[in-house]
């Protein structure tokens, strides 16, 4: 059987915590999360060609102010869904996904 979620915590800010079944701890950075996020925009973003040099980006306050998560919700028994700080919320990170992601910590 696959290792299931037994504990989640925010432990720091900016930092996510997840004690699984196996007795693993994976520790995971909100920021890393966001960076990662498995949604169909996100992927996209992430595929496109980057922007020219002397395109200076455009963020709102949202994205400027230390990123948090808001929420995190169980979807089924197989993901999460994480609302972020930024307004983002559409990724669904299943299990498998944050198993794999996660530094393991001592």
């Amino acid at each position: 059987m696959k290792p299931q979620p037994t504990k989640l915590e925010i432990v720091e800010p900016g930092c996510l915590e997840i004690s699984w079944s196996d007795g693993h701890l994976h520790r995971y950075k909100v920021r890393e999360l966001r960076d990662r996020c498995p949604c169909a925009t996100c992927r996209e973003v992430r595929n496109a060609p980057p922007p020219p040099a002397t395109q200076l980006p455009v963020i709102s306050v949202a994205e400027a102010a230390p990123l948090q998560i808001k929420s995190l919700s169980p979807v089924g028994n197989y993901a999460y869904s994480i609302e972020f700080s930024d307004g983002h919320d559409t990724g669904l990170y299943t299990l498998d996904f944050l198993y794999e992601l996660g530094e393991v910590s001592a």
